[in-house]
């Protein structure tokens, strides 16, 4: 039978076709199975030698730690600053932590160690004032008033308008005086040093899901601009019951957020430039997801 016959090719068109679905259902598979797995990270060589030699001190405390030292944002004697990839963020981060937040346990300290120029950590009720500078801040939380990243920008300019109609609301001018000032002001807001977003910081809460509404509720992040991450499922290995997959934790969060900011707002291609956020977290996802196949709660346990 000739090569070139239609009853060939079909065949081969056919047998390309199942090929081509099985590799689809395989990469599927897999990235359901490690959601981090194409991440572009730093060589964790370091962190693997942390892990087998255990714990070690913190060079300013001297508490034993494996890793860093989560109360003082450094790594630990084991992991040497040089060898921890430095992340550089388009905006500032603050976060705000629960005081009941066990320390050990979270990991918004990821973001402070691999980002310490852009990120601070508040514990609360220490929060810092916002309200002067409402118009290029927005809290990262879900709720019925949050809006979806891609809004972002037009309602922060909504609120400079308003901010701007506001100062120049003087009854003692004439109308068409007020009128125009306020044509000015508009004009200015869209004039080429206001394009793109306003915004320069985003606020995050650090806490169990139980404990966030004393934060969210908060006199001080009131009137805040409330952005959701709403197509983002976690990974996260201590998941909290009856809470859905879309409830991410801190690191994941900032992460997740970054990236879709930098592709809806920035409209940049993203090509791994906050990967390196979850340098921590996915080492230890990977180690808790062997230790758990292989039923080594010891090794589990190290990165509690």
């Amino acid at each position: 039978m000739s090569l070139n016959s239609p009853i060939f090719l079909k065949r081969s068109e056919e047998n390309n076709s199942k090929f081509v679905e099985t590799k689809q259902s395989q990469t599927t598979s897999i990235a359901s199975e490690d959601p981090l797995q194409n991440l572009c990270l730093a060589s964790q060589e370091v962190l693997q030698k942390a892990q087998q030699s255990g714990r070690s001190k913190c060079l300013k405390c001297g508490g034993s730690r494996m890793f860093y030292c989560y109360t003082c944002y450094v790594p630990v004697e084991n992991v040497p600053i040089e060898q921890i990839p430095l992340v550089k963020l388009p905006l500032k981060i603050d976060i705000i932590k629960h005081p009941n937040e066990t320390d050990g346990k979270s990991t918004a300290i990821h973001a402070k160690l691999l980002a310490p120029e852009f990120v601070n950590i508040y514990t609360y009720p220490c929060i810092p004032e916002y309200e002067e500078k409402d118009h290029e801040v927005a809290l990262i939380f879900p709720g019925p008033q949050s809006i979806s990243i891609k809004d972002i920008s037009f309602h922060l300019q909504k609120r400079i308008q308003n901010n701007v109609r506001g100062k120049n609301d003087d009854p003692d001018k004439p109308p068409f005086k007020r009128k125009r000032t306020e044509e000015q002001q508009f004009c200015d807001l869209n004039d080429s040093k206001c394009k793109g977003t306003p915004l320069k910081k985003i606020i995050f809460i650090d806490s169990t899901w139980n404990q966030t509404n004393k934060i969210f509720t908060d006199e001080r992040l009131q009137g805040l601009l409330q952005v959701e991450l709403k197509t983002r499922k976690t990974c996260f290995w201590r998941h909290q019951k009856g809470k859905p997959d879309t409830f991410l934790s801190t690191i994941e969060a900032i992460y997740y957020f970054l990236v879709d900011y930098h592709t809806d707002i920035l409209k940049e291609k993203y090509r791994g430039q906050y990967d390196n956020l979850l340098f921590f977290y996915s080492f230890m996802y990977q180690l808790i997801k062997n230790a758990k196949c292989s039923g080594d709660k010891e090794t589990a346990k190290l990165t509690h």
